[in-house]
Formats: C-alpha cells, structure tokens, sequence
C-alpha cells in the first residue's frame, strides 16, 4: 500500500451535482485551490449519472420562491426549514440559466418560452446533463479531480476539520489529505434496507445503490449534529422496473387507481408520503393491485412515453415493448420502494445554517447530503453547492491558521485499513452482512415486509442486531482496494442505520403515514413534535436534541 499525502484549500467530497457546482463557483469567484475526491468518475457518478427529462424545482411565470417553500413545507407537514427552503428557491432559475448556457437542452415552445410540466418542472433533454457539468468542472482552473478515490473519514480535532483519508480504489494508495474547509457533497443513502428486486436485479431501485450515506456517517462518528433521519423517503414507482411515476403522473394526468377501477388517490391525499400509503392501504385492504391509469391515452401520448421512459429507464419501455400492449392498453402497475435516507426529497441530513455550515467548524454540506431543505431535486442541490461554495471561500480567508492532522488518528487508519487487507481469518463475506443489515432493517424497521410500520420493541431489536453487526464488520477482509471500499460502504450503512433507528423511535408520532408509521403513536402530535428531531453521537451513544421549528422570515445560525 502506498501512502500519498495531500494539501488543498477546499477539499470537496463527492463529485455529483452539488460538488460539481461548488467547485465551479469557487474556481470562478476565488483563486482557492480545490480537490475533488469522487469514488466513481464525475462524468457518470451521483443521481444524475443516467440523465433526467425534466428539472423539477423551477420557479415557473407567475410564480415567486416563496410558493415553493410553502410547496414543500406543505407537502413535509411544516417539518422544514423554512429558511434554508428560500434561500436555495431564490438561485433556482439562476443555476437553471447557467445548466443552459453550459449545453444542456430545455425544451421551448413557439415563443421561445421554456415548455413547463406542471407548476415547478421544466422539460429537458437532459440524457448528458452530468457529462455537461463535469466537463465544465474539468476546463476550470485551480481545481483538481481525483477518481476512483474513496474517502473513507474525516480529519476532525476539537470540532475542527482539517482534512479527511481516503483509498484509491485503483491505484492501491492510502491518500491523507490537509485542507483548510471541506465541502460533502456525497448524496444520501441506499441500501439500508432489502430492496424490491432480489439478487441479481437489487440494483434497481429509485436511489443510486452506490450512495452508501458515506457523508453521514463521517459526520455521525465526528460528532455532528444531524437532523430529520426518521422522514425516510419511500418513491412510488412502476412495478418491477422501479421506473418514475411522475412522467405518468404529470406528463400525461394518471390518476392512481385500484384493481375496482376507483380512483383512490385523493381519499388519502396527495402529498409523496401520502400517495404511497395510500397504495400500500388499498393493497392491505384487499382492493389491490394499484395502478396508474393510462388505459384510454392518445397515440401521441404513447409515443412520448416510450421515448421518455428509453431516456431515462429504459426497461419500462422495454417492458411496454415485451407484452406488446403501449401504455394506452394497459394501466402501470405501481409499488413503493424501500425506504431511503434523502435530504434531496425529504429533511433528512446534517443540521446546517444558511450557510449550510454544519456544527463542525469548517465542514459545509449541500445536496442530498443537507437537511432541512426538502424538493430540492437537481436544481436545488446545484443551488446548495453556489452557496456552500461561496462559505467555504469565505470561511477560507477567515481562516489562515494551517490545518493540522493528528499522527495518532493518521496511524489508526493505516492500522485498520492493513487490517481489513491482510487478516483472513473472518467467517463471514461483506456481501452476508449487507443481506443480514438489510434482513434486520426490513423486519423491525420499517422495511417493505412490514408495509413500512414499526413498533418501539422492534426497533430496540433492530438496534441490538445493527450493532452485532457493526462489531462483526471489524473483522472482514478484503482482497483488493475494491473490496476495501465494499466494506467501507457497509459500514457507513451500519452507522446510518443506527441514527434512523434512533430517530424513528425519538418522534412519537405518526406525522408521515409510510415514512415514518409509528404502530405505539399512529397520531400526529402537535403539541410536542411539531418541532425538529436531531442527534448526535456523543461516547458512543446517540443523543436526541428536539428543536424548535424556525419559522418563515426568520433565520438560523450555528451562532445563535
């Protein structure tokens, strides 16, 4: 193993659509040196690797930010933070302009206008939308890409980060690395739980399988503050193909529909959480399967659906394709996925100020990986990377002290990364203890098996055996630096695990039926969690810290 040491002024990890767009705008408004650590190829990695058709947060004609915070806030039951909400709402259209001028495709009508899909979504061609942004990131100066580099933990001293290890998958080096602040930007997490689709074919679901949740559980061991990981996202999706919805949804009205041919979705409502409990009732119930109706659509409906569904999940088209019946003969059968840890779609995420500083000095986060900004999908997270961007800049110049990396931790890394590459003598694979990980999360909690419900006693079960788990993972073994980062990948899901548990249990209520569906508390409570559920690991231990909501026109600083 080769030992490579590095120094940098922001050290970005993470190379998807907030980390491409942080380094961007530090290139072209500082002369700061950058690093980006990617443990793919930022030309096909995060959410965006296999394109989108429509960019949907915008703020359409007619509209103000404003009505997308109140979007979200409504559609999170007034658990958001209403002033991250409008700061990232008021760069929307901005970062959309700049998308468009770096190459991508939106659709225009007659009039030159921007072809809308509904209230907030704009339609694109967007099949190349990462290649065109880490091109761009890849002409700009100061800035340095490294791929195939695993960042594995933080460098953190008296609340201070000072840089963070990493593995190079292919080149066999073990990379430490000093940086004045750091931005993670490494997206939420998948794999926590079994999927819908077993063996061979659990790649596909709604989330990237190769998110593991690394940022947070770099900032849980760091002790930092954390927020909202019991609003779990759970996408409903077309059966089988985990394909979108929404294209059905919005792109031609379906209206969801049970196997009777009633129309069910508005008996529930039509928030996420609610659309999916509603389906997952209307199975329990006896009156299943669940569909989206497109029996009766135009041929020109059709048409567009076999072509959006090619660009963007191409095994629905191919599924339309296969039993020889277009979406006008025949309804889509629909599901929910497993549930996913997601601040892009849900609040989950590091406790961060409109700064989107956490409470460790000089960590920034944006995208999926910060809290407390639901819906904010590509547009927003490029928004949260400008903003997270211009901090670390600013942070930077404040702070000219050289950061300082601890030779005892530095060691203890080398030591367990030699560990899991020389020491043979484990009775159990990685790959067994992601499907027992998934098995116990599935079971107590909250998974598919159990129509997404959980009790306390299950989740104390699901907690004891994470935690088995967690101590059995220190013996693995890997034969390469690929496996190295498998097991990595399962132990940033174990720690992950371990806060949703957490948080599940800590909000005692029923507030998002199917996110979070609380057999001991099925009602929602006002009184007493109308107010943000936090943590943090202290000692091994992690503390819930309930906070009050921050309320429309005012702000939250770590400061305050």
């Amino acid at each position: 193993m080769k030992i490579e040491k590095l120094s940098t002024d922001i050290l970005i990890i993470g190379g998807g659509t907030a980390g491409c767009y942080a380094a961007l705008t530090i290139s072209e408004n500082s002369d700061k040196k950058v690093l980006i650590c990617e443990k793919a190829h930022i030309k096909r990695s995060g959410c965006l690797a296999a394109g989108v058709n429509a960019l949907n947060a915008y703020i359409v004609e007619g509209r103000k930010p404003q009505d997308y915070v109140d979007y979200a806030k409504k559609d999170a039951d007034g658990i958001v933070r209403e002033d991250l909400l409008l700061t990232m709402s008021e760069k929307l259209n901005e970062v959309t302009d700049r998308l468009e001028k770096l190459g991508l495709v939106i659709l225009k009508d007659e009039n030159g206008k921007y072809v809308t899909r509904g209230n907030r979504n704009l339609k694109i061609n967007g099949e190349n939308i990462k290649p065109i942004l880490a091109s761009a990131v890849e002409k700009t100066k100061n800035v340095e890409i490294l791929n195939r580099v695993n960042i594995i933990d933080f460098a953190v001293k008296n609340n201070k980060i000072n840089g963070a290890y990493g593995i190079g998958i292919e080149n066999d080096t073990f990379y430490i690395i000093k940086a004045k602040a750091v931005i993670v930007a490494t997206g939420g997490a998948a794999g926590l739980y079994k999927p819908n689709n077993p063996g061979f074919s659990r790649h596909k679901m709604w989330y990237p399988p190769f998110n593991t949740g690394a940022g947070y559980a770099m900032g849980i061991n760091a002790g930092a503050e954390m927020t909202t990981f019991e609003m779990r996202f759970i996408a409903l999706r077309c059966k089988d193909t985990i394909a979108p919805t929404g294209t059905l949804a919005q792109g031609v009205g379906a209206k969801q529909v049970n196997s009777l041919g009633e129309v069910y979705e508005t008996n529930y409502g039509l928030t996420t959480s609610q659309r999916v409990y509603g389906t997952v009732n209307e199975n329990q119930e006896g009156r299943g399967p669940c569909y989206l109706r497109t029996e009766g659509i135009t041929a020109e409906q059709d048409e567009s659906l076999l072509k959006a569904y090619l660009n963007m999940a191409p095994s629905q088209t191919i599924k339309w394709i296969e039993s020889g019946k277009n979406p006008s003969q025949q309804n889509v059968e629909i599901e929910g996925t497993e549930p996913y840890i997601v601040g892009g779609h849900t609040a989950s995420g590091y406790w961060v100020d409109t700064k989107r500083a956490t409470t460790i000095d000089g960590l920034f986060a944006g995208g999926d990986v910060a809290g407390g900004c639901p819906q904010k999908y590509v547009t927003g997270a490029l928004a949260e990377g400008e903003i997270a961007g211009m901090s670390a800049v600013e942070y930077v110049n404040n702070h000219t002290q050289a950061p300082q990396l601890e030779d005892e931790i530095t060691d203890k890394h080398i030591v367990e990364v030699e560990r899991f590459l020389t020491k043979k003598d484990t009775r159990y694979t990685t790959e067994q203890l992601e499907e027992a990980m998934q098995t116990v999360m599935d079971s107590y909690a909250g998974g598919i098996k159990t129509n997404y419900r959980f009790n306390e006693k299950q989740l104390d079960i699901a907690d004891y055996k994470i935690k088995q788990l967690i101590k059995l993972s220190d013996s693995l073994y890997a034969e390469d630096f690929q496996e190295l980062m498998y097991i990595y990948e399962l132990r940033e899901r174990l720690t992950v695990c371990r806060s949703v548990i957490a948080h599940l249990k800590a909000r005692k209520e029923t507030r998002w039926h199917s996110f979070a569906e609380n057999l001991d508390y099925p009602n929602k409570d006002d009184k007493n969690f109308n107010k943000y559920v936090n943590s943090r690991l202290e000692n091994g231990e992690i503390k819930i810290i309930i906070r009050d909501l921050v309320e429309g026109g005012k702000s939250y600083e770590h400061c305050d």
